[in-house]
């Protein structure tokens, strides 16, 4: 309620403002009398007695708030000694009524409005910062805002004063059991805001460097020229960093440490850390370009922990294939870069080495519990089949774990459900496995480095020894307290890491042919026939696999479409938009399919097949969500769209997830998002 309409006068002053009604009274009963002694007179008298009546009650009702106002200033003001404290009041003070009218301010309040009138002004007229719902709601809320006004800052706090009591000794006023007025405070923070904001910027922030490809780019040149293009990178990464008053250290020959200010930090977050470019327009004659990743830790509680928080940027940095920035600031993630391709290294060191630490964790435990992605593809179901015959070959108890089949899937599947050459156990779902689980178990995630779409997530918490085998980037939402994680972006295809893993575990493993089928599969799928993603290592894998027993017209039968699926996957590309000429965006109409996700992602595959196309984008609605597939072959990188999104992957195959949207909302969610990126220059 309004104090305006709350707050009414009472005693001698209420009979004083009462009288002019009594006389208007007396004014109508002496013209009635008149009009009994002369019309003339009574009418002249009427004519009188109206006007009087009228301005009576302009003037009332007008002056009303008017005595109010003088009434409350004069109740605060009672109290002399009261008045000078509150007049004096270092801190500025005022009363409002109850829509936010200004009743009374003391000297302090109109030394922050320098001097101007705020009388009978509304506080959020004074102070626009300030919303118009700024009333607190009851007597024991204080709502506390920060405004900026006149450049200062202010911490505004409005707390309810009820009335009520306060009215029941005064002669002149009474007021109902709900009225109330509101007494705001204004708190000048403005020096201890800019204290604060010194010492954010003065915190020191841990920072490394790393060149990705040191030994690649310098096979590519004369010896002669290797110590100038070194010494160019170094001149580019120290005039990069010292400019902000960055210490940088080289702790390596391809490694550097560096310290620097967070205030400087925010500079190079705003320029998009040129560094990036500036060291790949690094050219002596080098066929390759040199790329660097740099991780950096920051609002930790220790410089230790900045430095660990920057290794850890790092691992995440190289997870994501290099060219990038990551920075772990307190519990927020940030990506700058990424947009390279990932340069495939020859060498299987990293492989063999990885091998020989798989082998070991399994060799220590009795069971292996092998899950992938939620909805498995072909990829993910071919790279756990080897890494059973990993464990089968270790004498070991395997599981595969799949809750939901896919028909791009199910073919393979039926060629080991009901197969006396495994056991019957060897597909479970979730649940079997986690009746299964004990001290002594294993868990390795394939085709899939994040938390949230893992087959089985509470197997993930159940399970203390955890493996990670993954070819996407990884993202904020990785799996923590992996032991082993193998995650190379570079990889086509996780079925082609497990086929190197395979020839390094143990000598004298032999695959069966329907294995190398499965495997075989995954990579025919990942790759797009070996034309997406394919290098040396890939052809490596797959001549392997063909020794061991992978038959390409028998994989080639279990991967055909049915009619239905085809149907869909044409429907799709039929009805496909382009967008800002180089961007195809589609549906899939989930209805008569079984597995929509991966006619999707089959149909995203076709579209690239169209002239100018750089990306294409297919969505279908499936288990009450949004699936987004998207495609692309060099210009653009995917990943980068989809982590917008909240979803992953890598530069040419990635994906996404959306909640509480239809397809619509999804397009043009994705639209928007495509056309800020490239506003802001991030594809």
């Amino acid at each position: 309620m309004k104090a305006s309409n709350q707050i009414k006068l009472k005693g001698r002053l209420k009979t004083y403002m009462q009288w002019p009604f009594y006389i208007g009274a007396l004014l109508i009963t002496v013209n009635i009398a008149m009009a009994f002694v002369s019309r003339r007179a009574a009418l002249l008298l009427l004519a009188f007695t109206l006007v009087y009546c009228i301005i009576t009650v302009i003037l009332v009702f007008r002056m009303k708030p008017s005595i109010l106002h003088s009434v409350v200033d004069f109740a605060v003001g009672y109290a002399q000694v009261q008045k000078q404290m509150l007049n004096e009041l270092e801190v500025p003070y005022a009363i409002l009524d109850g829509d936010g009218k200004i009743l009374w301010c003391n000297l302090k309040f109109y030394d922050v409005t320098e001097g101007e009138n705020v009388s009978n002004k509304y506080i959020f007229s004074v102070f626009p910062e300030l919303p118009k719902e700024v009333v607190p709601e009851n007597v024991d809320i204080t709502n506390s805002i920060n405004i900026k006004y006149r450049d200062r800052d202010y911490r505004v706090e409005l707390r309810r004063v009820p009335i009520d009591g306060l009215t029941d000794t005064s002669d002149l006023l009474t007021s109902s059991e709900d009225s109330f007025l509101v007494s705001v405070y204004l708190f000048d923070e403005t020096e201890v805001n800019e204290y604060i904001q010194h010492i954010e910027d003065e915190k020191f922030v841990a920072g490394l460097i790393y060149i990705d490809n040191y030994d690649e780019v310098l096979d590519t040149i004369e010896e002669v020229r290797q110590s100038l293009l070194m010494g160019l990178i170094d001149r580019n990464i120290n005039k990069s960093f010292s400019g902000g008053g960055a210490v940088i250290k080289k702790l390596e020959k391809d490694k550097y440490l560096v310290v620097m200010r967070y205030k400087y930090l925010l500079q190079l977050e705003e320029d998009k850390f040129s560094v990036l470019e500036a060291v790949k327009s690094v050219n002596i004659g080098n066929e390759m370009r040199v790329t660097i990743s740099i991780g950096i830790g920051a609002n930790e509680d220790t410089y230790a922990k900045n430095y660990e928080k920057a290794r850890q940027a790092m691992d995440l940095a190289l997870g994501r294939g290099g060219d990038q920035v990551v920075i772990k600031d307190g519990d927020k993630i940030l990506y700058f870069g990424g947009k390279s391709q990932q340069i495939e290294k020859n060498t299987r060191v990293k492989a063999r080495v990885k091998a020989h630490a798989l082998r070991e964790i399994i060799e220590n435990k009795d069971k292996v519990m092998i899950m992938g992605h939620k909805l498995g593809d072909v990829d993910s179901f071919g790279a756990s089949v080897g890494l059973y015959r990993c464990a089968k070959a270790l004498d070991k108890r395997a599981y595969i774990v799949i809750n939901d089949i896919t028909t791009s899937v199910r073919p393979f599947i039926d060629k080991f459900i009901g197969n006396s050459d495994y056991e019957k156990d060897m597909i479970i779902n979730g649940d079997a496995a986690l009746d299964l689980v004990d001290n002594n178990t294993a868990v390795v995630i394939v085709d899939v480095n994040k938390t949230s779409i893992t087959e089985c997530v509470e197997l993930l918490d159940k399970c203390r020894t955890k493996v990670v085998l993954d070819h996407h980037r990884a993202g904020n939402d990785t799996i923590q307290g992996a032991v082993l994680s193998y995650v190379e972006p570079f990889a086509s295809s996780s079925c082609e890491m497990v086929a190197e893993i395979l020839q390094y575990i143990k000598e004298g493993v032999r695959l069966r042919p329907i294995e190398a089928d499965a495997l075989y599969a995954g990579m025919i799928i990942d790759t797009d026939n070996f034309v997406n993603k394919a290098g040396v290592r890939t052809f490596e894998a797959a001549a392997f696999l063909r020794r061991s027993g992978a038959d390409i017209t028998r994989v080639r039968k279990l991967l055909r479409n049915d009619m239905r699926d085809y149907k869909a996957k044409a429907d799709a590309i039929s009805h496909a938009q382009i967008f800002k000429e180089c961007f195809v965006i589609s549906s899939i109409k989930a209805d008569a399919i079984e597995s929509p996700t991966i006619v999707a992602a089959q149909a995203a595959n076709e579209l690239l097949n169209i002239n100018g196309i750089k990306a294409s984008f297919v969505m279908t609605s499936y288990n009450d969500k949004i699936y987004i597939s998207a495609r692309s072959i060099d210009e653009i990188n995917v990943q980068l769209i989809m982590e917008k999104l909240g979803g992953g992957g890598h530069m040419n195959i990635a994906g996404a997830q959306l909640v509480n949207t239809s397809t619509e909302e999804a397009v043009k969610l994705l639209k928007m998002t495509i056309t800020s990126m490239i506003e802001n220059n991030e594809i």
